[in-house]
């Protein structure tokens, strides 16, 4: 085959995979709905008459997977869909889950609902984009399928048509999705819950790895490399295995667990996307389920390479040093420990640390905000800089703190800012200095 008829095909199957930009969120082991049922982020009329056993088992499964946090757009009704998720190749509207039969799922069978979600094929036979992610859907049971199916089916229907979806041709094409399904999908023909319910959550309907595992060309999953840390909308997803530097090694169960409980501990603060996780989903866990995935992500394999000899020059160290006295010391401390639980300690975090600087340099720029959740309902903010530092002062803060306190992280060069700062749009707007 010639290389331009090679490069075609590769073009084509990389547009189904433009649905692998969704988000993430955790997933339930055969999860029984907890004995007091949780709250759903969005208030919804409490059910006049008691909860069948499966339909509250779908309700939490619901939660579990963070089907809200695609399927509710701002200002829209819940379940509704229409919220956009931006891919590299295009936007992809997120669909109707209400009981409308011409909108929605009113006129799906249970047979239908499980094939769309084992299968990742529609009621009429067309084939879902991986933004949808059944790759991940795929390995829930079908029990689990018909309690949320069940769920589903008490949801006020709703008459609401999502935009369509913004792609260009071919790759609004949706029969292309067979070709990245040939290359990226197996359907699991034995679904099982296992003897490890933290996997079950995140390996199924949690798909975590949609958001923490690298991606192929095409999108894809890259084979051996499970939850080592994905690109998400300018962001780095950080790794979610045994990595003491770059992961959750340091990390105990109940850390792992009161973060994804109530949006922040004592090592690390949850934003961007994860706070979306945190707010539809995992913040309304139960309290076993959030202890098994951070038994499983804790335990999970790391293949990061060890950090190499690391050499910065001490003259952008003491330049970033002035930067952090002046703009950074007053809630993060001089020595870097801040006040965990409020403001993140740096020393050892996995955030500096990281061989990608984009979530230490994004979050200079654009500053960031925490998640309210009911344990810890008040949000903290941390200001952007990205208006007053050029390129060269956040290079020389960000290099700072990823090489100060016992960390050990590459340098950041004033290019890698300046990257970044035209993708996010935070234009410096006083002068200042130079470094």
């Amino acid at each position: 085959m010639r290389l331009r008829a090679r490069a075609a095909a590769a073009v084509l199957a990389a547009g189904v995979a433009l649905l692998l930009a969704a988000r993430q969120a955790p997933v339930f082991a055969e999860v029984v709905a907890p004995a007091a049922p949780v709250a759903p982020a969005t208030a919804k009329a409490t059910p006049a008459v008691p909860e069948s056993p499966q339909v509250a088992q779908g309700r939490y499964l619901a939660v579990v997977g963070d089907c809200e946090g695609c399927h509710d757009r701002p200002g829209g009704a819940p379940y509704a869909g229409g919220l956009p998720l931006a891919t590299p190749f295009g936007t992809i509207y997120s669909v109707n889950l209400t009981q409308d039969r011409e909108t929605g799922l009113g006129a799906w069978s249970a047979d239908d609902f499980w094939n769309a979600m084992h299968n990742g094929v529609r009621r009429d036979g067309a084939k879902l984009y991986p933004a949808f992610p059944y790759p991940y859907f795929t390995h829930i049971t079908r029990a689990e399928s018909d309690a949320l199916y069940a769920y589903f089916r008490t949801l006020p229907a709703v008459s609401y048509r999502p935009p369509a979806n913004k792609l260009p041709f071919p790759l609004n094409l949706r029969f292309m999705v067979g070709f990245w399904n040939a290359l990226n999908f197996k359907p699991d023909n034995a679904p099982t819950t296992g003897p490890n319910p933290g996997q079950h959550i995140v390996e199924g309907l949690g798909h975590c790895g949609a958001c923490h595992t690298p991606k192929t060309f095409l999108g894809g999953d890259k084979n051996g490399h499970a939850l080592e840390g994905g690109k998400l909308d300018n962001w780095l997803a950080p790794a979610l295995n045994s990595d003491q530097r770059r992961g959750l090694g340091a990390w105990s169960t109940a850390d792992v667990a009161e973060y994804l409980k109530t949006g922040r501990n004592a090592r690390a603060n949850a934003s961007a996307s994860m706070a979306d996780v945190i707010r539809y989903s995992t913040s309304q866990m139960a309290d076993a389920d959030l202890a098994a995935v951070g038994d499983y992500l804790r335990g999970h394999p790391t293949h990061a390479a060890a950090v190499g000899d690391v050499r910065v020059d001490p003259k952008v160290m003491q330049a970033g040093q002035a930067i952090y006295v002046d703009e950074c010391a007053t809630c993060h401390a001089a020595d870097g420990k801040a006040q965990p639980g409020y403001f993140p300690p740096l020393p050892g975090a996995a955030v500096t640390q990281s061989t990608n600087p984009t979530n230490v340099i994004r979050f200079i720029l654009s500053g960031t905000q925490t998640v309210a959740t009911d344990a810890k309902p008040t949000p903290l903010s941390m200001p952007s800089f990205g208006w007053k530092l050029d390129d060269a002062q956040v290079a020389a803060v960000a290099t700072y703190v990823r090489n100060s306190w016992g960390n050990v992280a590459p340098p950041v060069s004033p290019s890698d800012v300046a990257k970044l700062r035209r993708k996010v749009g935070k234009p410096i707007q006083k002068p200042s200095a130079k470094v």
